[in-house]
Order: structure tokens, then sequence, then C-alpha cells
């Protein structure tokens, strides 16, 4: 999953808001957070519309306002400049799956989550489903991308699992049948993402990413009775 604006973080309380103002460590963090995300956007940008092959990193500083030797304190390469919309698309969905009303089962839970992350207008805009689908190929045509991509993935099936784990009222989140089962919900997504990107279809509809993602984990509805009752 791909998100073209930051996922959302958790708001502090008004008690802790109202103490204190934000330190300049937290202010230096906020600025360096947005350059990245400019950075992210400017490469994602350039990516689309003129190709991963013929864009430099210094073309991604141009286009972001910076200078090359800022753009590599950030990033160490051209493709690891998108890293934060793969990352921020794949935490929306965790943070989806978490948010999920705490009386739906696992395998509710997950659709709740799809729902919320990959129909058009909820967690990526209609009109940015787009350039999910050119990244998204990018990344499955391009090892540099494709290791981002993976590497994404796995970080979102250990935030996952933690997410289950909750939800289970279980200890041990690296118990395999938890790790087992997040890795299981991750593939039935990216699976349906990757499938949806790579033909033409519209992102709406029985042929959209939402779709194909609930028909696969509505699939392994069994298998997360299974894990519920272990």
């Amino acid at each position: 999953m791909i998100s073209s604006t930051p996922a959302p973080r958790r708001t502090p309380s008004a008690s802790s808001s109202s103490s204190s103002s934000p330190s300049p460590a937290s202010l230096t963090e906020r600025r360096k957070a947005e350059t990245r995300w400019e950075i992210a956007r400017a490469a994602a940008r350039l990516f689309v519309t003129q190709g991963l092959r013929t864009t430099r990193a210094e073309d991604i500083a141009q286009a972001a306002g910076i200078a090359p030797r800022t753009f590599y304190r950030y990033f160490a390469s051209k493709e690891e400049a998108v890293a934060p919309l793969y990352a921020a698309g794949a935490e929306r969905w965790a943070e989806a799956v978490r948010e999920a009303p705490a009386h739906l089962s696992v395998a509710e839970a997950l659709e709740h989550g799809v729902r919320h992350t990959l129909t058009p207008g909820a967690g990526v805009s209609t009109a940015s489903w787009e350039w999910v689908r050119t990244l998204i190929r990018l990344a499955t045509g391009h090892p540099a991308l494709g290791k981002i991509w993976a590497e994404v993935c796995l970080t979102s099936e250990g935030a996952l699992a933690e997410i289950l784990a909750a939800r289970l009222h279980r200890d041990n989140v690296a118990a395999p049948d938890l790790r087992f089962a997040a890795a299981v919900a991750g593939a039935a997504v990216r699976v349906a993402v990757e499938t949806w990107a790579q033909g033409t279809a519209a992102p709406t509809g029985p042929e959209g990413p939402a779709e194909l993602a609930l028909a696969n984990l509505r699939g392994l509805r069994g298998f997360w009775d299974g894990v519920a009752g272990s």
C-alpha cells in the first residue's frame, strides 16, 4: 500500500499538549519529517511522469527544492526516496486493523482494515490511485525498488502481529502462529494490490484492490478461526 500523505499519528492528550510547548528537538524532528515527505513526493512525481531509470537523485533534489547533498542526508539512493510512501500505506492498513471495533473477529477486523485503506477516497485519494499503480509496477519490475517494497511489507507484518496479539489477548507476540497469521494477512493484501496494479482495472469495483483483498481474506476465514481458537 502506498500513501500520498503521512500516516496518522496518535494525538497527544489535552493535558500533555497544553502543559508544555514543543521542544526544539521535536520541532527539528518535525522539519526533518516534512523534508522527507517533500523528497518522497518529488521522487514519486518524477518516477511516475518520466520513469525510474531516467530520474536521478539530483533531479529529485531539484524538484524538492533542496541541494543534492541534502538529499543524501535523508536517503542513500533514489529508490529509497519513495520508501516513506510505501511505509505510510502499510502503516495505515495496520492502524485500521488496530482501530477496528473490539467486538469484531480477527477476520472482520482485517476486512475492516482493507475497507478503510484500499477503498479510493479512504486511505488514498481517488486521484492518487494511478500513482499507486505505477509505483507498485515499478516495485515489481526493478530489483532495487522491489527490495524497498519487500522491506516495508516485512515491517508491516511485524506491526500486524502485535495488533493481532492484542486483539486475541495473547502475550507472546513472537509466537509462530501469530507471525504466520500476520504474514498470511499481509500477503493477501499485498498480492491483491500487486495484481490490480499489473492490470488496467479501475481502483473501484469488483476488480479494484479492495475487493481483490477482501476476496483473498474471505477465502481464509477458516484459517482465522483456527488462529483465534489457538
